[in-house]
């Protein structure tokens, strides 16, 4: 078996994002320290269902504006719950939900 960080597909970045995604015409401000081209790991105490599509903002400093991204949610950590093996965030204790990047084309993932 291979060490988790070799398991990754992309590399990821240290950085904390403000991520901004709408549900049911709710809002809702978390935030990520754990990000790739690939997808994301939002810590929050409410994920959304396993399947879930959504439209959400990073919130990248240096940027003018906010990368809009489609999302689906891949897995979730619910409360008291670890972080299923090889998961993508860097706190397996923490309840929050595993994204993937949707693109609508190459170029947009690119500029991510």
């Amino acid at each position: 078996l291979m060490p988790p960080d070799e398991r990754r597909r992309e590399d990821r970045t240290a950085i904390e994002l403000k991520v901004e995604y709408k549900r049911l015409n709710t809002f809702f401000y978390d935030y990520t320290r754990n990000i790739s081209k690939g997808g994301t790991f939002i810590k929050t105490p409410k994920p959304l269902p396993v399947g879930t599509l959504f439209l959400f903002k990073l919130l990248v400093p240096g940027l003018p504006e906010p990368l809009v991204l489609n999302g689906e949610v891949r897995w979730i950590v619910r409360e008291g719950e670890r972080a299923p093996e090889g998961a993508t965030n860097d706190d397996p204790a923490a309840p929050g939900m595993g994204i993937r990047f949707i693109y609508q084309d190459e170029t947009q993932r690119e500029a991510v």
